[in-house]
């Protein structure tokens, strides 16, 4: 589109609205369309303007608002092959009218849908029925004009030309030069390139300075980890980072604190006056710097100048996700760095119009099926179909060692769950189970055969048709039967399938035994690692976290088709009983739980002397170090916190098909991810409790300080110890100290719990907050969680409520009555 250099001057003022001025927002200008017609639009709008969604005859597009020099225009856009239109900004003088801001792409409006300037509402998009589809959040006042500056920002001011609402602040999936993105400000995917509506990424400029890019579970908002961050948080050497910043040159990076920049490529910018620059979240996760010279033709189109992440493809893995591809896909790197996702052959999209979506097998496959036919006919065709160094990592379910591949294969034929095999470094077989995430080709494989089940013939499945005689009633019984019955009768088989594919599982699972595999090896789930690899990934244990009775934690990172930060606890050998008993339990109880307030167990080691586990990494430490420091962490964070740790308690204690006491619930068992999301970990010092049991008899555990009294009194041990803990731990997060600190001048304040209940039977809430502002402007919040710590912190175990009844309380659901007053003795004994 080509501004001519004709305006009619509506009106003249020479006041500034936030660096745009009047003057250029009350031009009229005429524009020119690539067909040659020419069009009368705007630059600002007032109260009551509006705009119908219609496709006009010169053009695709119906423009309301223009920037002063014709760069930008906003308007309605027609979605491509529907009726609808999207209210959107876009390049207006390249022919891709490429779309930098869009407002309803979750409600895409009909045609005869208009939008109209509104003094309390600003921005509303209403349908040819009166449904109200969008409208703008978040306004700072009254609208009395709405303007686009060349920037491609479009704003809404005031009667005094203060700014009430901009789309730089409310950005969809485009920065564009002169944009920045403040700490809690999101970029987020469309679903696909033509679909607008919200899709499966984001990249945030995190609370803690970090930029991170990550994938959602649709339809929650459920992050999960990073596949790319910046690594700008606050540290020794450096200062957090504060904005990500996007110049005009097209140079973009995260301004620190001290005014450090982190640049996100070496790229270091261009001419704005030869050049259009964008940088988007693309729908497929990668964040892209693109370049489209102003004079170019629309062959040329827009270049990607640089990528991040470098490879999406091999980026960190999604433990609770599908990965950049959907499940049972498979993720290459294209020749632009964006990831082309494919079905394995025999395999096809659920969603055809989602070619990053999840495969479905197109042949029938599982244990009751394949039972069913060994019945007809005593055989059950599968073949292979071979892939090279194609691996979906997350989805193992047993590693066989010793193996050679013919093995390999017969094992998987013969297991009615295997899905997939992958042999690798000439004596491993990987055995995976569906639907199958995080799937990948990886050089770094080295050559591995990966081999995908196929059935050869699915008509074996087809129950025959009966044939009947129209004269018998026998036979017209069996026909009301069939019809009716049916039902019933394949329900039957379905059970009895079930019992003998769990009879042929049994019996094949000690045929393995004999072929190479230990008596006594872990049966698991989970990841199993060999000695040497752990020894690499942490340098030869060099980086300690941390140490317990147990054995030592150290800090490494292992390559899992991408590399993985990892904690590993090497278990101390010399205390081989115990060891292994610590050994054994942390596998069953973690291998168990799934939970997002829980640290999750990757895998683990058993060599002939050495016991090893495998976290995830927590990359912000325990939670007794964020509390115990000069500085007092915000008290928001504090109290999300204190729900996850609640949450997660109660998960162990009513969600696990075991019900687990943790036994040892202190900050030092807390740890914090990325996002300083609490995460309970060490299940080392856990008992497990049968579903029919209540509780049990145990030698005295956990710490000092936060021990229930009954572990005195030789008490039967119930879930209950871990409320009291908890209790105990809600306290230090509320008042951010220790619970025993017996160095203190003021002796009565030596035993926090002690002193808690001193305050509270006096009502002096105040003085354990003292000089925390956030906690005194939330003084009845604080007064509340001060009373669910005293009701967690009862001697009579009966007293104090379940961790069900605690999150619920801390929610609000359940009103916190006034605690009774803890007995003395439940108060010193422990402490003594």
């Amino acid at each position: 589109m080509v501004l001519l250099n004709i305006f009619v001057v509506a009106q003249t003022k020479s006041n500034k609205i936030i660096g745009h001025s009047l003057e250029e927002t009350g031009k009229l200008s005429w524009v020119v369309s690539p067909s040659g017609d020419t069009a009368q639009t705007r630059s600002n709008i007032t109260i009551g303007d509006s705009l119908v969604a219609a496709q006009t005859t010169s053009n695709n597009y119906s423009s309301w608002v223009v920037s002063p020099l014709g760069d930008f225009a906003f308007g309605f856009l027609p979605l491509e092959d529907t009726s609808h239109f999207l209210l959107c900004i876009w390049y207006a003088k390249i022919p891709e009218k490429t779309v930098v801001w869009y407002a309803n792409g979750d409600t895409p409006a009909p045609k005869g849908s208009k939008v109209e300037l509104t003094a309390g509402d600003g921005l509303v998009i209403t349908a040819p029925n009166g449904e109200k589809l969008w409208k703008t959040e978040s306004l700072n006042g009254k609208v009395a004009l709405g303007f686009l500056k060349d920037t491609g920002n479009f704003m809404l001011v005031d009667e005094n030309h203060e700014g009430v609402w901009e789309t730089f602040k409310d950005p969809r999936d485009t920065l564009l030069p002169s944009q920045t993105l403040q700490k809690g400000e999101r970029l987020s995917s469309r679903f696909l390139e033509s679909n607008f509506s919200k899709g499966r990424y984001e990249m945030l400029l995190q609370m803690d300075g970090i930029l991170s890019i990550h994938a959602l579970n649709s339809p929650s908002e459920y992050a999960n980890e990073n596949y790319y961050e910046t690594r700008t948080e606050e540290s020794n050497a450096s200062s957090p980072g504060i904005q990500l910043v996007f110049e005009p040159s097209g140079y973009v990076y995260v301004l620190r604190k001290n005014n450090e920049k982190f640049n996100l490529s070496t790229w270091s910018g261009a001419s704005t006056n030869e050049s259009y620059f964008r940088a988007t979240l693309n729908f497929d996760g990668v964040f892209t710097l693109y370049q489209h010279a102003k004079s170019s033709s629309g062959s040329d189109g827009w270049s990607p100048i640089w990528s991040q992440p470098d490879n999406i493809c091999l980026s960190r893995l999604s433990t609770e996700g599908s990965g950049v591809c959907g499940f049972n896909s498979v993720c290459t790197l294209g020749n632009d760095q964006r990831p082309i996702c494919q079905c394995p052959k025999w395999y096809s999209l659920v969603d055809p119009n989602d070619p990053h979506g999840s495969c479905k097998p197109d042949f029938i496959q599982g244990c009751a099926e394949d039972e069913f036919i060994r019945r007809k006919e005593d055989v059950v065709e599968y073949d292979f179909e071979v892939l090279i160094n194609t691996d979906w990592p997350l989805s193992d379910y047993v590693l066989l060692k010793p193996f050679t591949e013919e093995q390999c294969r017969q094992s998987c034929l013969e297991d009615c769950m295997c899905a997939v095999i992958i042999f690798k470094s000439g004596n491993s077989c990987f055995k995976k189970k569906l639907p199958l995430s995080n799937g990948r080709v990886d050089a770094g494989l080295n050559g591995a055969k990966t081999f995908i089940k196929v059935r050869i013939d699915n008509s074996s499945l087809v129950v025959p048709e009966a044939k009947v005689n129209e004269n018998s009633k026998s036979t017209l019984r069996l026909v009301a039967w069939v019809l009716f019955g049916g039902s019933l009768f394949l329900n039957v088989m379905f059970i009895g399938a079930l019992c003998m594919s769990f009879f042929f599982i049994f019996k094949y699972k000690k045929k393995l035994g004999s072929i190479g595999k230990s008596d006594n090896a872990l049966e698991t789930n989970l990841r199993c690692f060999s000695y040497e690899e752990l020894e690499r990934a942490t340098n030869g244990f060099q980086k300690e976290l941390g140490r317990g009775s147990f054995g030592v934690v150290y800090e490494g990172v292992i390559n899992i088709g991408s590399a993985i930060p990892i904690a590993v606890k090497k278990l101390n050998s010399l205390l081989l009983q115990q060891v292994e008993k610590e050994f054994k339990n942390e596998l069953h109880v973690i291998g168990l739980t799934h939970h997002k307030n829980l640290v999750r167990l990757i895998g683990y080691c058993e060599a002939e002397a050495e016991r090893l586990l495998v976290y995830e990494y927590m990359s912000n430490g325990t939670l007794a170090s964020l509390l115990f420091n000069e500085v007092k962490p915000d008290w928001k964070l504090r109290l999300e916190i204190a729900f996850g740790v609640a949450r997660g308690l109660a998960y162990l204690h009513e969600e696990c098909i075991t019900q687990i006491i943790h036994c040892d619930i202190k900050p030092q068992n807390i740890l914090l991810d990325e996002y300083h999301n609490a995460r309970i970990s060490d299940f080392g010092l856990a008992k497990l409790l049968k579903m029919n049991q209540s509780r049990t008899n145990t030698a005295i555990r956990g710490t000092k300080g936060y021990v229930a009294l009954e572990w005195f009194k030789n008490m039967p041990i119930t879930a209950k110890v871990d409320v009291y803990s908890y209790g105990v731990l809600l306290l230090e997060i509320i008042c951010c100290r220790r619970n025993v600190e017996m160095d203190l001048e003021e002796e009565e304040k030596a035993i926090l719990t002690d002193w808690a209940c001193d305050c509270y039977s006096r009502g002096a809430f105040d003085a354990l907050v003292k000089d925390d502002k956030e906690a005194l402007d939330d003084k009845k919040n604080m007064e509340k969680l001060v009373m669910i710590t005293i009701w967690c912190v009862q001697e009579d175990p009966t007293l104090r409520p379940t961790m069900r009844k605690v999150t619920q309380m801390l929610e609000g659901v359940v009103e916190v009555l006034p605690p009774p007053w803890p007995s003395q003795f439940s108060r010193h004994s422990q402490n003594q």
